[in-house]
């Protein structure tokens, strides 16, 4: 999902009660805005959801892969998310019922499948 997909599913989402895509992409606009002032601090946890928080990584060395040349990588930032209990169970809930429709088809009658292959 995108983001003008997330915009299309909260203005979608009736319980909202956004009217409009500008309206719905000002809310997405926002949510994101609050987790960018959020994570200059301690971070930000969303009971349920998951947790956001800053990471430094220290400076190293590393290899060009196309030289093979030793080369200095700075010390950088990076956003580190660790899901919640409730979103992992529903991703794991999505992940079942995905695999159950990729399941074969169920055993059909011997007419129907002879008509099938024809």
């Amino acid at each position: 999902m995108n983001k003008q997909e997330l915009i299309a599913a909260v203005l979608a989402n009736k319980e909202a009660g956004i009217e409009s895509k500008a309206a719905a992409e000002r809310a997405v606009n926002a949510v994101l805005d609050a987790l960018t002032e959020g994570m200059k601090g301690a971070g930000v946890q969303l009971i349920g959801f998951g947790s956001f928080a800053a990471k430094k990584r220290p400076a190293r060395d590393g290899r060009n892969p196309l030289t093979g040349e030793k080369i200095k990588i700075k010390e950088s930032w990076s956003v580190n998310f660790k899901a919640g209990a409730s979103l992992k169970e529903a991703v794991a809930k999505a992940q079942k019922s995905a695999e159950k429709k990729k399941a074969a088809p169920k055993a059909c009658a011997k007419k129907a499948c002879a008509k099938k292959k024809k």
